[in-house]
């Protein structure tokens, strides 16, 4: 499995996939071709069908500029190699094509050229999947944080460290910032106020929740305004993970140390996830997206808590199973609805399924592999109107009833 550092990234939103990954292409192609003097990109299959919502014409312009690029959106064309396909070509000042490649936004801020063998990162980790890396905890007394630090580099504790820094500085911003969403949804940013409204009868356990629903709009709607935010696994669903460590570290006082851990913790899971299903909702529904991310919270909490390893696999089985089929239908393309009060519940979730596996552990059935192993089989199985395309669901019945 790949380090940690392949897994959490900082970017710009509001969708890595739709976002992060077209800019890493477009500046792939200008090391490629830099003598072009201008630039194409067509965009296929998700990145066309909600690119518009999800800024990806801007982010690719952005990345060309000073030099022009047209920017095309082609949703006719369906045999694809993936969901997320974009052809970018460069040309002359006489307008001969210089270059032309075809890139795969294949989740995560990640990319493949397609025909190109895949220039894969070196894995650090020796294990396919958890049951390799529990029995090898096992057999060691080893924590999941202690694995980690055990096959990383020595410098990744200051790198999560730094991811650590960039959430707590996402969340801040978001807290005190007011006013629209971009785009045509006019949606207005709820976070101050769900961190600031107080009701005089208002009981503890409602009062935590509201603040841990303020955290995670905080993130999401930092990320739909394209500001900077870490994937966890993406941007879409980057505001579970950062919303419960900000939480449970101002409830509880944790220190740096024991957040750094967890997340630790949570980057091995999703990575599993990664390696072994998928993290992107153009390939797998939300499930990928939105499922991992309450799994990687849920075994976040684990760590802080010091639960046994069998405690956090059983809670990372309960946030994920209980995930299955959830699909990728935003509104007119756009990371805002569902998505935004969806990281907010997901956050609700992911300490609920800690709870409860706190209790339930001895009498777990299924192994986490197998609910991983689910989630992409179910992913695979799920329409593709339900896959990031803006075609089915709540985006559809919206236009149904007079949204643009």
């Amino acid at each position: 499995m790949e380090s940690l550092r392949e897994f959490y990234k900082v970017g710009t939103g509001p969708s890595s996939s739709h976002t992060m990954g077209p800019r890493r292409a477009a500046l792939d192609f200008i090391e490629r071709c830099p003598s072009a003097v201008r630039f194409r990109v067509v965009l296929f299959g998700s990145l066309a069908a909600t690119g518009k919502g999800h800024l990806t014409d801007e982010i690719v312009i952005k990345t060309f500029s000073p030099k022009p690029c047209e920017v095309i959106f082609n949703e006719e064309v369906t045999d694809l190699p993936h969901p997320n396909v974009l052809d970018i070509e460069g040309f002359d000042e006489n307008g001969n094509v210089l270059l032309k490649k075809r890139y795969l936004s294949i989740g995560g801020g990640s990319i493949r050229v397609d025909g190109e063998p895949e220039a894969k990162p070196k894995d650090v980790y020796p294990f396919r999947n958890f049951s390799e890396i529990r029995d090898y905890c096992l057999q060691r007394n080893y924590t999941l944080d202690k694995l980690v630090f055990e096959f990383e580099d020595k410098d990744i504790y200051a790198f999560l460290a730094g991811i650590w820094k960039q959430m707590q500085e996402t969340i801040l911003h978001g807290l005190k910032t007011e006013g629209r969403l971009p785009g045509k949804l006019n949606v207005w940013r709820k976070a101050k106020f769900l961190f600031e409204t107080v009701d005089e009868d208002e009981e503890p356990q409602t009062r935590d929740n509201r603040l841990l629903c303020a955290f995670a709009f905080a993130t999401s709607e930092e990320n739909a305004c394209g500001g900077t935010v870490v994937t966890a696994p993406t941007c879409g669903a980057s505001g579970v993970l950062p919303a419960v460590l900000f939480f449970m570290s101002r409830k509880y006082g944790f220190s740096e140390k024991k957040i750094v851990s967890a997340l630790a913790v949570a980057g091995i899971i999703g990575a599993i996830i990664k390696q072994n299903a998928s993290v992107s909702g153009a390939e797998a529904g939300c499930q990928a997206e939105i499922g991992t991310a309450t799994t990687m919270a849920a075994a976040a909490v684990c760590s802080l808590n010091n639960f046994s390893i069998q405690k956090t696999e059983y809670a990372a089985g309960i946030a994920l199973e209980h995930q299955l089929g959830l699909t990728c239908d935003p509104v007119c393309g756009y990371v805002q609805i569902p998505c935004i009060e969806r990281n907010a519940v997901a956050s609700l979730r992911a300490i609920v399924s800690t709870e409860l596996a706190y209790v339930l552990t001895g009498t777990r059935k299924l192994s986490f592999d197998l609910v991983v192993n689910a989630m992409y089989n179910t992913g695979k199985d799920l329409n593709a109107r339900y896959r990031e395309t803006s075609e089915g669901g709540l985006a559809l019945l919206y236009r149904g009833i007079g949204g643009e």
